[in-house]
């Protein structure tokens, strides 16, 4: 349980950091040529490495307090 919980952060905390890195793994290299994400994707993508950090902290007590 700990070593997911830190998992969940670390994937979280890269989604607040770099959010064009996920949007370059899920869908840049399919694109030929110069293309970026859009601000809403980056808006939802940091959103959501909000979330997935807090789910990390809480699975991440879980696991010690057990």
């Amino acid at each position: 349980m700990i070593f997911l919980g830190l998992f969940i952060m670390a994937i979280g905390l890269l989604n607040i950091l770099k959010p064009s890195f996920a949007w370059y793994l899920k869908e840049g290299w399919k694109v030929d040529g110069d293309s970026e994400p859009s601000d809403a994707y980056l808006t939802l993508t940091r959103i959501g490495g909000v979330l997935a950090f807090i789910m990390g902290l809480i699975v991440l007590f879980a696991g010690l307090f057990t």
